[in-house]
């Protein structure tokens, strides 16, 4: 035995088990080996960010030999089996103390990695980047790569099925736009692995978690602390942490119109007259429409249209005057059919095809170059685009769309195979984004939130968004999913998330319904920022300025929110001063209650909020469960203690509680008299 750091490898005769702050990471054995080599060909297709991804296996070989010897910074392990087959593990600790893991295959023939590290059945796991369907991981496998969400989202459901024959595009529970390949272990310790190509973390097995590689190598680090809290501390230190949101947030809602100059105008009066409170303005159409058969697109020319937009740049500064900000999009891909596209082209700042000529998506009855980021100058210029046409303008933040779509058959200025670079992709989009911030001094004035994220997001995304939720009731892709999503994207090391209230995807004869716009706004009021989406089909979905109740029910909640507004600013200033995330699972603050590490529907918004949104059509009442400690129904003043609790829960009255020792409590209890 041998102990290095808090890292202590024992032998045995035949294998060895590594522990690390007495958490058993690896157990080896011939007959229980920890590590597989092998062989394999990705078969990986994309249609429009939908990807049908295989492994053309040809061997996959337990590595039952491990040989150990000692090195000046810890111990190498030679697995073998037999003469032909090796691979090397090193086992030490990195500049600040982690346990770091690194495997290489020894073999050049292989590019497959399979590890094994040591579980208990009682551990649950947490993370893997935002999970829509499962919060605690354990049971499943789950594949990490960067891909449209899929609609529907559960092959038992019809909506799956009509999405699958129509294009690929149902998915599964494990689709998501923000994979990471990092989890957390209720044995108090986090694992990340630096790669970012495709990786399957199976939690399945009871007594063992099985990682695979599709490379020839992997880094993987572990930390541990005392609470979970710590832990999250030390992850976020490692990945980095989102800067403090813009003030302006807290003092609204962020309204998602289109149509123009004088649209915008005439629904910001609507609201403001009926008494909401409105931050902002965001039209996505700012740049032009493109209509295609799945509804109303962006014109992807990111320039101001003025034929749509008269007198925006004049009309910006008004609105800005009035405390309302005008908020725009962008993503990283530039319309073949446009001048930008053409000026990206001639400049050689397109990726490539294996003939080397610029590659072009087809995103859906139209096509657009991907802009090389890997390419300094091609950065830079695009840079510059997101300074000039978005910042001059006098934005005050915008949509960074997409990231999730790198094909991986294209060729990039780096060198570095697609394949691999695909789940980077979203994380170097927001590092573009944020650098023509940070160089501009807009950073903390000017927002731009994403869907789509990797490893690197926490240190440049300044806010995620869920992405595109069916405007349903589903649990796999409705109004329950973004619960779920931002927990698990918490436990990831991305603490601020928020959703289109409504949701986004109209397709198979889904209509939004006020009701459900209505649970969504509830919802929203509890999150670190509300912003409301028309769909991609206006039409067919109930809008924020429906008819007087509906506008007098956002008046209520945008009330409710900005009276919120300095414990919602104090729960994000904690998240950037420690990763400690604003919506938060309940074990983080009441670590000994079993229950509440079962709980994917419910969670603390800040340390002393207690939300159980309302998920189900046509309810009335709504049951919770609530840890043991001193809680006040926001709405009635009625204490209650720990345990189930059935509470009626009308429109714009959802189940919070607060904590009745809160510093806050004196605030909480206004809320009551909205």
């Amino acid at each position: 035995m041998r102990t290095l750091q808090n890292i202590t490898l024992i032998t045995t005769e035949h294998g060895f088990s590594l522990t690390y702050q007495d958490r058993q990471i690896l157990r080896h054995s011939p007959d229980a080996p920890c590590l597989w080599a092998g062989a394999g060909e990705a078969d990986i297709e994309m249609f429009r960010g939908n990807f049908s991804i295989k492994d053309k296996l040809n061997e996959k070989i337990a590595l039952t030999g491990a040989e150990i010897s000692e090195s000046t910074d810890g111990w190498r392990v030679h697995f073998s089996r037999g003469d032909a087959v090796r691979a090397t593990l090193h086992i030490g600790a990195d500049d600040s103390g982690r346990l770091t893991l690194r495997l290489q295959n020894d073999n050049s023939r292989h590019n497959r990695l399979w590890l094994q590290l040591a579980a208990k059945p009682e551990d649950h796991i947490y993370g893997c980047g935002e999970q829509f369907s499962y919060f605690d991981l354990r049971g499943k496998p789950f594949p990490l790569w960067t891909s449209e969400q899929g609609v529907g989202r559960n092959k038992q459901s019809h909506v799956t099925w009509l999405a699958d024959c129509k294009e690929n595009a149902g998915g599964d529970y494990y689709w998501t736009f923000f994979p990471q390949p990092t989890f957390v272990s209720t044995q108090k310790y986090y694992c990340h692995v630096d790669n970012s190509g495709y990786m399957n973390f199976d939690f399945s097995a009871p007594d063992y978690h099985e990682l695979a590689f599709w490379e020839d190598n992997a880094t993987i680090r572990f930390e541990c602390a005392p609470s979970y809290i710590e832990l999250l501390e030390k992850l976020t230190a490692l990945l980095g942490r989102q800067p403090e949101l813009p003030d302006w947030i807290y003092d609204g809602v962020t309204l998602g119109i289109q149509g123009g100059t004088e649209v915008c105008q005439q629904k910001l009066d609507v609201m403001r007259r009926g008494g909401v409170k409105v931050n902002g303005i965001w039209a996505q159409d700012w740049s032009g429409i493109r209509m295609t058969s799945f509804g109303k697109r962006v014109m992807w020319n990111w320039k101001w249209n003025q034929e749509l937009y008269p007198q925006l740049d004049t009309r910006i500064q008004q609105w800005k005057r009035e405390g309302v900000q005008f908020l725009s999009y962008i993503n990283p891909y530039v319309a073949s059919d446009r001048d930008l596209c053409e000026e990206a082209a001639a400049r050689g700042y397109l990726t490539k095809d294996a003939q080397g000529q610029d590659y072009h998506v087809e995103f859906g009855e139209f096509y657009a170059g991907v802009v090389d980021l890997t390419n300094p100058e091609a950065y830079a210029w695009y840079k510059d685009v997101i300074k000039k046409q978005l910042i001059e303008l006098g934005c005050g933040g915008w949509m960074a769309d997409f990231g999730e779509y790198l094909p991986t058959d294209t060729h990039l200025h780096n060198g570095v195979s697609a394949e691999i670079m695909h789940n980077a992709w979203p994380a170097l989009w927001a590092k573009c984004n944020y650098e023509a911030l940070q160089e501009t001094g807009k950073l903390g004035e000017v927002l731009f939130f994403m869907r789509a994220g990797y490893t690197g997001s926490q240190k440049y995304s300044t806010m995620m968004w869920a992405g595109d939720q069916n405007v349903d009731w589903s649990l796999d892709d409705g109004l329950a999913s973004v619960v779920p999503a931002a927990l698990s994207l918490a436990m990831s090391g991305h603490g601020l998330h928020h959703s289109d209230i409504g949701g986004y995807t109209t397709l198979f004869d889904m209509k939004r319904s006020k009701e459900l716009l209505l649970r969504w706004c509830d919802f929203s009021a509890f999150t670190p920022m509300m912003r409301t989406h028309e769909g991609n089909r206006p039409g067919d979905n109930w809008q924020f300025d429906g008819d007087a109740e509906t506008i007098a029910h956002f008046a209520r909640m945008t009330t409710i929110f900005t009276t919120l507004k300095p414990y919602i600013r104090q729960a994000v200033a904690q998240n950037a001063s420690s990763g400690l995330p604003v919506m938060r699972p309940l074990f983080l603050h009441y670590e000994h209650e079993p229950r509440a590490y079962s709980l994917k529907y419910q969670y603390l918004f800040g340390r002393d909020l207690l939300v159980a949104p309302v998920y189900e059509e046509g309810r009335h009442d709504w049951t919770l469960w609530l840890p043991e400690d001193s809680w006040i129904n926001v709405w009635t003043g009625e204490a209650c203690g720990g345990g189930d609790v059935t509470v009626d829960a009308p429109l714009g009255k959802p189940p919070v509680f607060y904590r009745a020792q809160s510093e806050w409590a004196s605030l909480f209890a206004t809320l009551r008299h909205i």
